[in-house]
C-alpha cells in the first residue's frame, strides 16, 4: 500500500523530472535557434507592384540598416524592422517575409516624386511629403516646383489638378504654384507669365487667418482662362510679365520691360 507521503514525494520527483526536461528543452531551442546558420546574411530586395525600381538600390538599404537591423530568423522583430525599411529614402512602403535559414525578403513601395516641395522636400503621386536626394531623378525630370505652408500640401496638388485642367486649351502649363503663409496664391505658367490670385475660400480650413473678401479660386481661373486669347492678341506679341487676377471685375496686367536692341545701345554711348 503506497503511503500519502510516498505519492507526495513521487509527484515532486516527476514535477522535478518534468521541469529538468523543460529547461533542458529550453536550453536546447535557445542554443539551436542562435547558431550561425540563423544569421541573417540575404536581403532579397523585390518591387511590391512588379515594376522596376528605379532610385532604391542594396546599397541604399544597407545603408539605412547598418547597425541597426537586431536578431536573426526566428528572433527579428519584424513590425519594427519594417519601420526601419521605411526609413530609406525613395521607400515608401516596405513588407517583409522571412526566408528560410537566413534570408528576409523585402518588397517595396517606391516614392514616385510628382514636384518639389518648398526647399528641399517632394511631394508623391499620394500627395504626400518625402525626403530624397533630389540629384538621383532622371536628367529629364520635369517636376514643378510646389511651396506653401506645412500641411497645405494636399490642397496645392489639388490646385495644381485644376489649373492644369483649365490651361490644357491655351496649351499652357505650371512651373510654379506657390500658397503664401496668408494662404494666397501665385503661379508661374512655363511661358514666364506670372499669375496672382490672391486668397482662396477653399483654404478656410487650413487658413488661420481666414478667408473673408477671397474669391473663388474656379471663377479666377475661369476669368483669366476667358479672357486670354483675346488679351494676347490685343498686346500684339509683348511678353506679359505679371497678370494680378485679385480683382472681382477684371484683371491688371504688366509688362515685360522692352530688350533694348545693340543698336541702340551704341547710340546712346
Amino acid at each position: 500500500m503506497i503511503t500519502p507521503s510516498a505519492r507526495i514525494t513521487n509527484f515532486v520527483a516527476n514535477l522535478v523530472m518534468l521541469l529538468a526536461v523543460v529547461v533542458l528543452l529550453g536550453a536546447g531551442g535557445y542554443w539551436l535557434i542562435h547558431r550561425p546558420m540563423f544569421n541573417l546574411t540575404r536581403i532579397v530586395i523585390e518591387p511590391m507592384k512588379g515594376n522596376k525600381l528605379e532610385y532604391v538600390s542594396p546599397a541604399s538599404i544597407q545603408q539605412t540598416i547598418a547597425g541597426k537591423l537586431k536578431g536573426n530568423f526566428f528572433t527579428i522583430n519584424l513590425p519594427e524592422s519594417k519601420k526601419l525599411f521605411e526609413q530609406s529614402p525613395w521607400v515608401r512602403h516596405a513588407d517583409i517575409t522571412r526566408v528560410w535559414p537566413d534570408g528576409l525578403l523585402l518588397k517595396i513601395e517606391e516614392q514616385e516624386p510628382f514636384a518639389y516641395w518648398n526647399e528641399r522636400q517632394m511631394i508623391n503621386t499620394w500627395g504626400e511629403v518625402f525626403t530624397a536626394n533630389q540629384a538621383e531623378l532622371p536628367e529629364d525630370a520635369d517636376l514643378p516646383q510646389f511651396n506653401g505652408p506645412v500641411g497645405s500640401e494636399m490642397l496645392i496638388v489639388q490646385r495644381y489638378a485644376e489649373l492644369v485642367r483649365w490651361l490644357a486649351p491655351l496649351n499652357l502649363g505650371v512651373d510654379e504654384i506657390t500658397l503664401s503663409d496668408r494662404y494666397a496664391w501665385r503661379v508661374e505658367l512655363n511661358d514666364n507669365t506670372k499669375l496672382v490670385l490672391g486668397r482662396d475660400p477653399g483654404a478656410d480650413a487650413l487658413n488661420p487667418h481666414g478667408g473673408q473678401g477671397a474669391v473663388s479660386f474656379a471663377s479666377t481661373i475661369e476669368r483669366f482662362v476667358q479672357a486670354w486669347p483675346v488679351l494676347k492678341e490685343k498686346v500684339a506679341g509683348r511678353q506679359i510679365a505679371q497678370v494680378d487676377l485679385r480683382y472681382t471685375k477684371g484683371f491688371a496686367i504688366t509688362f515685360e520691360p522692352a530688350a533694348t536692341t545693340q543698336s541702340d545701345s551704341k547710340e546712346k554711348k
